[in-house]
């Protein structure tokens, strides 16, 4: 026995390259070179699931020179801080396969009749393509017709050369009409062809872009290596017309039969016999027979290659990480930065982690980062340690149609509160005027320029307001925002103080962790004006975190404590779960007149 032609796949396609002979009635040979990857487990992990899975098929043999990694890392953990290597080449598996060949212009009507004994495995498509058997029609014509065709080859090769065979009237082939027209010419040049040189040269624009589109293709194949097909063969069936040196090597000892397509069907039928297969496969198999030897109906055994491209992130970190351990999937997404939350029971094996998230996500993701202490610092900045790909942590996010560009090492973004920000920007007018106190790089402070009259952005981190600006001019919409520097409980009392007070419609304070404790700055901010005097209150939005059983309640009390009012009004939202038994909240109240008009509690 042996195997011929391999091919790399691209995730929408599987195509297979050979030609080979009808299928055997004997059982699938064995391939000494592979071990069965269930043989391996014991037999409670032995899996029988419907699929690919890395428990399944065989494990090609590897020379024991090559590194590896080990199926179950608990007995050999690598250390926090190596860098470890990860063998793609561990996570090949082989799968014994049979393909149904049909003629590709009745393959997706077979498709269609065959649903149900079909491959169906996800990322694999259910139709392989032969090389080699399409060939152009022309060149089809000199090397033979289709068995079911009653053409001469004779008059095949008369109608290729001269465009008509005996007693045939057919027009020349364009080919040779062309030809009779180049011969034809007069001391003006070409009689009907005068453009014949001008024409007959390549647009040099198409030209490079079709080469810039095979590079594009050739790049995307080479990175989305998931599969590859070998058929297996019988060398004592190896008989026909030796094709070497008119259609390649692939043609040794084969006749070409025309184009043809593969069905590669259910895992099920991998080792069977023809007698042993579901009825409407056997169908397939004569309906074009009849009194035919010759027949392109034909099944064929193969061996299908998946590659660790093939396999998703959860199938390899739950194959690498020891049983039992929680697989870190989910991460939030920055630019181009992953950002993970790893357990203390991960840390050992976070390079490892960090190489499957890099490689299953590319060129998406470029960095993965994991957060290494709790925020704890004034500018609400996260300390963060690259664990794989380029150290850049200057990104662009691209939130509701407008770019923020954004350095995670000395700034705060947080990409799920995406939904709570629109949100909140739902409720705003073209007649507002926001106050934004805690405004960051401008998430909020920019997305409500777009819709309100005027807004004020202030933030602590100097970072944060250099990143404000730029992301202002960015999205070209400076001209509507005024940044502000400075502490969040004196710009409250600013703002207030000046002659912007009467205009402020809506004021933000989007800092969880300390944002409810800056509201006793609104107390007594406008006694100096007089009470009679028409002044529409702003409506504040506090954000806050609470552990408690009503976290409801606990936040409304600790905002009722800072602004030192017993009766205040409060809407409040739960925005999300941060962590078990941690909620993060949204209060939003008209400041109440008592308070801006009270005297501070220091005079009180």
């Amino acid at each position: 026995m042996v195997t011929k032609l391999f091919l790399t796949l691209r995730p929408h396609s599987l195509p297979l390259y050979t030609l080979y002979p009808k299928f055997p009635t004997l059982s699938l040979p064995s391939f000494t070179t592979t071990a069965t990857a269930d043989q391996q487990l014991p037999h409670h992990l032995k899996l029988s699931s419907y699929g690919p899975s890395l428990r399944k098929g065989k494990i090609p043999s590897m020379p024991l020179s090559q590194p590896s990694i080990q199926n179950h890392p608990e007995e050999q953990p690598p250390q926090a801080n190596d860098d470890c290597l990860l063998d793609e080449d561990k996570f090949v598996r082989i799968f014994d396969m049979a393909a149904l060949r049909v003629p590709s212009k009745d393959c997706f009507a077979f498709e269609s009749r065959l649903r149900g004994h079909l491959l169906n495995w996800p990322r694999i498509r259910n139709i392989a393509r032969v090389p080699g058997d399409d060939i152009v029609d022309e060149l089809a014509q000199l090397v033979g017709n289709h068995p079911n065709e009653e053409e001469d080859d004779l008059v095949s090769v008369n109608r290729r050369l001269y465009g008509k065979a005996e007693d045939d009237g057919e027009p020349l082939s364009p080919v040779l009409y062309r030809e009779k027209l180049v011969k034809t010419f007069s001391s003006r040049g070409f009689v009907k062809f005068r453009n014949l040189a001008r024409l007959s040269r390549p647009k040099r624009r198409k030209k490079k872009r079709e080469e810039e589109k095979g590079k594009g293709n050739a790049k995307r194949t080479g990175r989305n290596e998931l599969a590859m097909v070998e058929v297996v063969e019988d060398d004592e069936e190896q008989e026909g017309k030796d094709m070497k040196g008119l259609l390649g090597d692939e043609f040794v000892g084969k006749k070409w039969r025309g184009s043809t397509r593969l069905l590669l069907l259910d895992e099920r039928y991998a080792n069977k016999c023809v007698e042993e297969l579901p009825e409407a496969i056997k169908a397939v198999l004569k309906e074009n027979t009849g009194q035919s030897m010759a027949s392109i109906f034909e099944l064929v055994r193969c061996k299908l290659t998946l590659f660790y491209g093939y396999w998703q992130m959860n199938e390899i970190l739950e194959d690498l990480l020891p049983k039992g351990m929680i697989i870190p999937s989910a991460f939030e997404t920055v630019g181009h930065i992953a950002h993970l939350n790893l357990r203390d029971e991960h840390i050992p094996y976070k390079k490892l982690i960090a190489k499957v998230i890099l490689d299953k996500n590319k060129p998406k993701i470029q960095t993965v980062v994991n957060k290494i202490d709790v925020i704890h610092n004034d500018y609400r900045t996260m300390q963060l340690e690259v664990l794989a790909g380029n150290h850049s942590l200057v990104t662009t996010v691209v939130e509701s149609g407008l770019r923020f560009q954004v350095d995670l090492a000395t700034v705060y973004w947080n990409s799920r509160l995406a939904t709570e920000r629109q949100r909140l920007l739902n409720g705003f007018t073209r007649n507002d005027v926001v106050c934004d106190v805690f405004s960051g790089v401008g998430p909020i402070a920019i997305s409500a320029a777009k819709i309100v009259k005027r807004v004020y952005a202030n933030d602590l981190n100097p970072y944060a307001i250099d990143y404000l600006e730029r992301n202002c001019v960015l999205n070209k919409l400076e001209r509507k925002i005024k940044v502000f520097n400075m502490d969040g409980r004196r710009f409250i009392i600013a703002m207030f103080s000046s002659e912007r007070a009467h205009s402020i419609t809506q004021v933000v304070m989007n800092l969880p962790n300390d944002a409810a404790e800056f509201l006793d700055a609104f107390r007594g901010v406008l006694r100096e004006r007089p009470r009679d005097e028409e002044f529409s209150l702003p409506t504040i939005h506090v954000y806050g975190f609470s552990k408690a059983q009503d976290p409801e309640f606990d936040f409304h009390e600790r905002i009722r404590i800072s602004l030192s009012e017993v009766a205040v009004d409060v809407e409040m939202r739960r925005v999300r779960l941060v962590a078990p038994g941690k909620w993060m909240l949204c209060a939003s109240f008209v400041l109440p007149k008592s308070v801006a008009f009270a005297k501070p509690v220091l005079e009180a």
